[in-house]
Parts: structure tokens; C-alpha cells; sequence
């Protein structure tokens, strides 16, 4: 069938033609640089946050507002979070390897003796299709299926890292940025609350200042338990955030590249067995 042979001659010609002009190797190479870094930033934060955490659990914040003696114990609102930002950092941590992994297997599939050998594979089916025997359908078929062999190894990672970065751009981009900027917003909270935790005596008129800051206004400055609760709050936020980085991290760098893999080679099974059958 002249159709037949002519869109497996142009799949054998288009697939030499891209590995040699590395164009598909060039966009997965900055799709996952890019990734990289991202998921490197967030994974930095993470570890940031559990340290501030840590150092915050063991802060009491010793006031007298109107004369009154308060404390303020951080350790009981934090520890709710901390075990999860603990998880958020291995998380991060295996998806940031993960990326690094489609990375190093990108360099590999896109060296040069893969390309050359899928080079030979095309040539080798452009030869098996277009001699002219009588005889020839093994011949044909053994070849067509060691060039599909050779499209899936050449090609299988360039794609599934530029799929799972188009995914993550259109679907998932605005979610990570929301999310992990107000990660850093309560990095920065707390950091400050253990700064000023952590000053050496100061005089009465500083210390109302001081709560005058932290809850926004005087009248608040005479209820710490004010200060408490926004904390909290901002502690409950965080937990949803994270679990939100959990999801977009383990479907960006674990079950989308699983997803695409198992598709690509559905799809080249699915054409290898219309080949067997020829």
C-alpha cells in the first residue's frame, strides 16, 4: 500500500531529522533546567521554614500589657505543622531528584550513538519498505518494529518532561506560585517573632511599641491572645499550602512523567502489533 509505506517513510525521515537537529532535546533540556530551579526554590524554602519552625517551638514570648502577665507559647500552635513541613521537605526533595534524573536521561538519550543507531534503524525500514521483493513482510516487519524501538528510547524522555511542563504551566503554575509565596510570607512572620523573642531586656514603653507592631494597633496591644489566634490562622493557611505543593509536586514530577511514559508506549505497542500483522 503506497500510503502505508509513504507515512512510514516520513515517520523514519522526520525522526532522524529531529534527533540530528536536537530540537526536541533543546526545549526538554530548558523545560526541565527550568523545573529544576523551581522545584530547587521551593525545596529551599521548605527546608527554611522547618528550621524557623523549630527554632519558634521552643520560643515564649513574656509580656505585661496593662500590667497584666502573659505568655505567649508558640510550641503549641506550630506543632500541628511542623511534622507536615518535615514531609513537605522530603517531598521536595524527591521530587527535586526527580528532576535532576530527567535531566541526566535527557543528556543520555540525546548522545550521539542513540541518534546515529536510530539513524541506521530509518534506513533500514526506508530499504525493507521500498525494495523491490515479492517476499519481504518479516523483513519489513522486524524492521519497522526495531525503528519504533529506536523513536521510543530516542524520544520517549524529551517528550514526557515537555508534556509535564506544558500540563504544569497551563494547569498547575499559578497554584505553586500562590502556594509557595505564602510559605514565605510565614517563613518571614515567624522569623521575626523569634528575632524579637530573642532581644535582650528592653523597657516597658518598647515592649508596648513592640505589641502596638505586631497586632496592628493599640487597643489590640491590651489582648496578646489577638496575636495568638492571627498566628494560627496563618499556621492553618501554611498546612493548606503545603499540601497543595505536595499534590502539585508529586503529579508534576512523579505521576505525569509515569502517565506520559505509560501512553507513549501504548501508543508504539499499539503500532507494533498493526506490524506484526502486516
Amino acid at each position: 500500500m503506497p500510503i502505508r509505506k509513504l507515512l512510514w517513510s516520513l515517520v523514519a525521515i522526520a525522526s532522524t531529522a529531529i534527533a540530528y537537529s536536537s530540537i526536541a532535546d533543546d526545549i526538554g533540556r530548558n523545560h526541565s533546567d527550568r523545573a529544576f530551579q523551581n522545584a530547587l526554590v521551593t525545596f529551599a524554602i521548605a527546608r527554611t521554614l522547618n528550621g524557623v519552625i523549630s527554632v519558634a517551638q521552643g520560643t515564649e514570648l513574656a509580656l505585661e500589657p496593662g500590667g497584666v502577665g502573659v505568655v505567649l507559647t508558640l510550641g503549641q500552635v506550630l506543632d500541628p505543622v511542623n511534622d507536615l513541613v518535615e514531609r513537605f521537605s522530603a517531598v521536595m526533595l524527591v521530587a527535586t531528584s526527580s528532576i535532576g534524573l530527567q535531566s541526566i536521561l535527557l543528556r543520555i538519550t540525546s548522545w550521539w550513538g542513540l541518534t546515529l543507531a536510530l539513524a541506521i534503524a530509518s534506513c533500514f525500514s526506508l530499504l525493507a519498505l521500498w525494495w523491490p521483493r515479492a517476499e519481504k513482510t518479516r523483513v519489513t516487519s522486524i524492521a519497522l518494529n526495531t525503528l519504533l524501538v529506536m523513536v521510543f528510547l530516542r524520544f520517549a524522555v524529551p517528550v514526557l518532561v515537555i508534556g509535564t511542563t506544558l500540563i504544569f504551566d497551563h494547569f498547575l503554575a499559578e497554584d505553586q506560585v500562590a502556594a509557595t509565596t505564602a510559605l514565605e510570607a510565614t517563613r518571614v512572620q515567624l522569623e521575626e517573632i523569634n528575632e524579637q523573642a530573642n532581644t535582650p531586656e528592653i523597657e516597658d514603653e518598647s515592649i508596648l511599641d513592640w505589641m502596638s507592631t505586631m497586632i496592628d494597633d493599640s487597643l489590640d496591644s491590651m489582648n496578646p491572645n489577638e496575636q495568638l489566634e492571627r498566628l494560627r490562622a496563618r499556621v492553618s493557611d501554611s498546612a493548606e499550602h503545603i499540601i497543595d505543593l505536595i499534590v502539585i509536586f508529586v503529579l508534576q514530577t512523579i505521576l505525569l512523567p509515569i502517565g506520559f511514559l505509560w501512553m507513549v508506549i501504548r501508543l508504539l505497542k499499539s503500532i507494533g502489533e498493526r506490524v506484526a500483522r502486516l
